[in-house]
């Protein structure tokens, strides 16, 4: 056998080393000096690394939600009242099914900035609701039959966050109404606005109304699903100001909050109309079998009967059902006054 020594292409030559790549000069510092480069183990500025990745136009920071249980105040005006509020349920249907979790946050809002102003009191209860929690419910808001097993809500401590309650606050307030009035009359009277409904969030520049989606849109992320971080979630929503107006959210429900609204029926609408009605938000009642939607102003509801009278009835004579919901009932399972408008 013949053995060949072969060359070892990967051994260094000692003798003659490679030149070494040019160094680079470390990193200026806003003022133009040299920064020093940081020793093994120390820790990171990560607000400051934050920073500098969100000057790049081709990347954007989200932070975790801030969670303030206190305002500084903004002047000595006059100051409502308000109670932002999130329910966790075990299903959808208020009639049949039962709150798991209902948060509450109750903060003075000074009317005339429409930010928040002083301490905020918080609620967050669990309850029993008797049955199993279903599957699909577990999944979304991490509450199982273990966490819920002998809790129940405090009667007593909702009460007394309620007095004095100038507006009840809920990012989709028809669905957390019935359920809060089923459970704690208290609920039946007080003023309800929605800031799902009440705020034209398109008009606002947002491609959707989800509270998440809107708190994204504000650079923040949190633990959603849960309630009380939810109502953490949109009152730190509902404190920058509007693009349209100027004003806060706050600001604007507190307004929405006062005046009734309308429930506008189209009925008997011809068949081939469904279409134009989805597109425009109307919604399918179908115990009453009737197209429906719902306006804030009477401005509004005078403009939407002159769209059914052209686009939908084709300028023919028509009679429509406008059910006006007052300030205590708007959002809530209770009927509201009913009458017909002619077209």
């Amino acid at each position: 056998m013949i053995l060949t020594q072969l060359p070892l292409a990967l051994e260094p030559d000692l003798a003659n080393p490679p030149p070494s790549p040019p160094r680079k000069p470390p990193p200026k510092s806003a003022a133009g000096g040299r920064k020093p480069a940081a020793k093994a183990g120390s820790e990171l500025d990560v607000a400051a690394m934050a920073g500098l990745v969100a000057q790049h136009p081709d990347y954007r920071v989200l932070r975790r939600l801030a969670v303030h249980t206190h305002f500084t105040g903004c002047g000595p005006g006059p100051r409502a009242t308000v109670l932002i509020l999130d329910t966790e349920t075990t299903g959808l249907v208020h009639s049949k099914e039962q709150i798991i979790e209902l948060a509450m946050l109750r903060v003075d809002v000074d009317t005339g900035t429409g930010q928040p102003v002083g301490d905020v009191s918080v609620y967050d209860g669990l309850e029993d609701p008797g049955k199993p929690i279903p599957e699909e419910v577990r999944l979304i808001t991490g509450i199982s039959d273990d966490m819920v097993k002998g809790q129940k809500l405090d009667e007593g401590q909702i009460a007394s966050l309620l007095v004095g309650v100038d507006l009840v606050i809920a990012h989709n307030a028809g669905f957390d109404r019935p359920f809060c009035e089923a459970r704690y009359p208290g609920f039946a009277e007080l003023p309800w606005a929605c800031s799902l409904a009440d705020i034209d969030w398109k008009k606002e520049g947002r491609s959707s109304a989800k509270l998440e989606h809107l708190a994204l849109h504000q650079g923040w992320f949190y633990d959603a699903h849960r309630a009380e971080m939810d109502c953490h979630a949109l009152l730190a929503v509902l404190t920058p100001t509007l693009p349209s107006d100027g004003k806060t959210g706050l600001a604007r429900l507190l307004g929405a909050g006062a005046v009734p609204s309308y429930r506008l029926q189209a009925t008997q609408a011809p068949f081939d109309a469904k279409n134009a009605l989805k597109a425009r938000g109307y919604r399918w009642d179908a115990e009453q079998r009737v197209w429906h939607t719902r306006l804030t102003e009477e401005t509004a509801l005078a403009a939407e009967c002159a769209w059914l009278k052209s686009a939908v009835y084709g300028g023919r004579p028509a009679r429509v059902q406008v059910e006006t919901l007052a300030s205590t009932a708007k959002y809530s399972a209770r009927p509201g006054a009913l009458s017909e408008r002619q077209l």
